[in-house]
C-alpha cells in the first residue's frame, strides 16, 4: 500500500463556523478547533495530490496548507459547500497548461458542466479561465488517481444519494449522509481510519447525529473514527470528552499519516 497523508482542510457544515450573524458560545470560541471551514480533505502521497470536494473556502484552505500541486479533484456531490471553490483551480490549470481532472458521478458532472460551463470546454475563451476534464465514476465501482486506488460507495443524503470513498483500503470518507447502509458498513468494516458525518446532537433529515455516528463507528470497528461536517451546536472539547476513545472530532488542519 502507498503511504499517504490526509489533511482536513475544513470540518464544518455548509454555514462554516463562526456562522454569519451568530453570537453563540461556539461561534465566539477562542479555541481554534471550533473555527471550521466548509468540509474537504486533501490526500497526498509522494507522487499524487488529490482534493476531495472544492468548497467556497478552498482559496483560504489552500493558502493555509501551502498547496503547490494538485493532480485531481474527487467530488462526493455538488451541493454548494462542496463545489463552489472549483473556479479557484485556475491557478493549477494555468501553471500546468493541462485541464484539471474532476471525478464524480454522472449526475455530479452534469451539474459541474452546468455551473462551470466556461471551464468545461476544450479551449476556454480566456487563458485565465480554469479548464476541467470531467471523468465519470461508476457508482459502486473502482478507479485510480495516480498511485491511489479508490472504491466508491453510495450514501443517502436526504432525497439524493452521494458518494463515499475507500482510499487504498486505509481511509473511508463518508460525509453528508443521514444513514450508512448495511452494505456500506460491510464494505468499510475494520478500515484503519473512518471519517464520518456527525452534524450535531439533535436529529436532522439529511445528516447523522453524533449519537448515530458513534453507533455506526461501533459497528464498523475502525481503528479510529473522526467526525466531520459539524455545526455550531457542537463545542469541540466538551463533545470530544463525552465520546468513546476510538471516536474523535476532526478539526481544520488536522493531518493523519497512514
Amino acid at each position: 500500500m502507498t503511504a499517504m497523508r490526509i489533511t482536513f482542510l475544513g470540518t464544518g457544515t455548509s454555514h462554516g463556523i463562526p456562522m454569519i450573524g451568530c453570537a453563540c458560545a461556539v461561534c465566539r470560541s477562542p479555541d481554534p478547533r471550533n473555527q471550521r471551514l466548509r468540509p474537504s480533505i486533501l490526500i497526498e502521497t509522494a507522487t499524487t495530490t488529490v482534493l476531495v470536494d472544492a468548497t467556497p473556502d478552498f482559496r483560504t484552505q489552500a493558502l493555509r496548507v501551502g498547496l503547490r500541486k494538485l493532480d485531481a479533484v474527487v467530488l462526493t456531490h455538488t451541493h454548494a459547500d462542496h463545489v463552489l471553490g472549483l473556479d479557484d483551480l485556475r491557478v493549477f490549470t494555468q501553471a500546468s497548461g493541462r485541464p484539471m481532472p474532476i471525478y464524480g458521478s454522472a449526475e455530479s458532472l452534469a451539474d459541474v458542466q452546468r455551473i462551470f460551463a466556461y471551464a468545461c470546454t476544450d479551449k476556454p475563451k480566456w487563458p485565465t479561465l480554469p479548464c476541467f476534464e470531467l471523468r465519470a465514476i461508476p457508482v459502486g465501482g473502482d478507479f485510480a488517481v495516480g498511485d491511489l486506488s479508490w472504491a466508491t460507495v453510495e450514501l443517502p443524503h436526504g432525497r439524493m444519494n452521494v458518494l463515499g470513498f475507500v482510499v487504498d483500503g486505509k481511509l473511508a470518507y463518508l460525509t453528508d449522509c443521514h444513514a450508512v447502509p448495511a452494505a456500506v458498513v460491510e464494505r468499510v468494516r475494520g478500515v484503519p481510519v473512518l471519517v464520518l458525518d456527525g452534524l450535531r446532537y439533535r436529529p436532522h433529515p439529511t445528516h447523522l447525529t453524533i449519537e448515530q455516528s458513534v453507533a455506526v463507528a461501533g459497528v464498523v470497528g475502525a481503528g479510529q473514527t473522526w467526525l466531520t461536517h459539524l455545526c455550531h451546536e457542537v463545542e469541540h472539547a466538551a463533545a470530544e470528552d463525552a465520546l468513546p476513545a476510538q471516536v474523535r472530532i476532526a478539526y481544520d488542519g488536522l493531518a493523519l499519516d497512514l
